[in-house]
């Protein structure tokens, strides 16, 4: 009997309509530039490019804005936000600006290695167990203890490689790995050990089987994790001169030795990846094209890969009555998925049995294997 129902579920969840229903879609915040969204204890904080930050209380339906326009911040130009019970911190070109919630004020943090550049916040990342915030920047990765306040400043450039030092993604990967992102590949960082210790880090670029060795380099845009596999969404930047140089794509690694890749050959509508997002067996892929002719990126909505059998489909924007298909952030509470795009934020409601219902993993396909791990 419970077998009989599983399958059912899993019936319906592959044969679900790829529309959200209207009368469950809310819009706010009309004509922002949303880059990044996070969630904590009720308040959903929202960073802007062009208005600031945004906290939105669920259970009072409230908004509370910091800009410059209110008078209680001096900038306007975020690309990313970090929250826990009493920071909010959230990036900017001109370094980190922090948040303390009790004394309802703004501090400004600005870094003195890695020149001009240094300040240009790209990624931050907190982690509550070890009460630590890492900050990606756009040279050297730095590591805020929170409780003493100390900022600790790390260059990881491997084999001269700078892009290697260009940090473009954090995410927590249970609670014994961290992985960092950047425009040269991947840094694995297991916390638990010596941060100095050579072997408290591997890295993984397109060489040796890793990554498939497709492009010429590879350029981290965002991660999601389940038990099984890693999955690594990829920057697309190609020119006539150079039309390998970033393929784009989401990479699926076995945290063992294979290497998956689905891209526009599988279904996806463009191969650049925006970010990354999961509710139950459904990972949701927001995805762009960059274009050879002008060099820039053209959003192309957001494709949802069922995780246990890598089908595609692709969300109907036009049915959730979403305006546009540069989709720049996701978040899922719990609840809601709340979908962040080039001209405002969205929420969609659903909390229901299909979202979280996860089965049995299996196989995407065959991939090939990695020549060697890097330590």
């Amino acid at each position: 009997m419970f077998l009989r129902f599983t399958l059912l579920i899993l019936f319906l969840y592959l044969c679900a309509p790829n529309s959200l229903p209207q009368d469950e879609v809310t819009s706010y915040l009309e004509g922002a530039n949303i880059t990044g969204i996070k969630y904590e204890s009720g308040d959903v904080w929202v960073s802007t490019y062009g208005q600031g930050l945004y906290r939105y209380s669920k259970k009072d339906d409230q908004w509370t804005n910091f800009s410059v326009s209110e008078g209680n911040l001096d900038n306007d130009l975020f690309f990313n936000i970090a929250v826990n019970k009493d920071y909010v911190w959230t990036g900017s070109a001109e370094g980190l600006y922090v948040y303390i919630k009790k004394r309802n004020i703004w501090m400004h943090k600005k870094f003195a290695l890695g020149g001009e550049m240094g300040n240009w916040i790209r990624a931050l990342c907190y982690d509550p167990a070890q009460n630590i915030l890492w900050i990606g920047r756009f040279k050297n990765l730095t590591r805020l203890d929170v409780k003493r306040q100390k900022f600790t400043d790390y260059n990881k450039t491997v084999k001269g490689d700078s892009k290697t030092n260009n940090f473009t993604a954090i995410a927590l990967d249970g609670d014994s790995l961290i992985w960092f992102g950047t425009e040269g590949g991947v840094h694995k960082y297991y916390k638990h050990r010596n941060i100095k210790s050579r072997y408290a880090w591997d890295f993984y670029n397109n060489k040796d089987g890793e990554f498939l060795e497709e492009g010429s380099s590879v350029s981290i845009s965002d991660f999601l994790f389940d038990n099984r596999f890693v999955w690594i969404g990829t920057d697309e930047f190609i020119t006539r001169e150079q039309p390998e140089f970033n393929v784009g794509g989401v990479y699926v690694f076995d945290r063992n030795r294979r290497w998956f890749r689905i891209s526009k050959k599988d279904g996806l509508p463009a191969n650049g990846i925006y970010c990354l997002e999961r509710t139950g067996n459904t990972i949701w892929a927001s995805v762009y094209q960059f274009s050879k002719d002008d060099r820039a990126e053209y959003g192309h909505g957001v494709a949802l890969i069922n995780r246990l059998t890598g089908s595609i489909r692709n969300l109907d924007l036009d049915e959730a009555k979403i305006k546009t298909s540069t989709i720049l952030s996701l978040l899922f509470d719990g609840t809601d998925i709340w979908i962040g795009t080039d001209n405002g934020l969205f929420r969609a409601r659903i909390d229901n049995a299909l979202a979280h219902w996860s089965g049995p993993q299996k196989p995407l396909k065959e991939g090939k294997t990695s020549g060697r791990r890097k330590k």
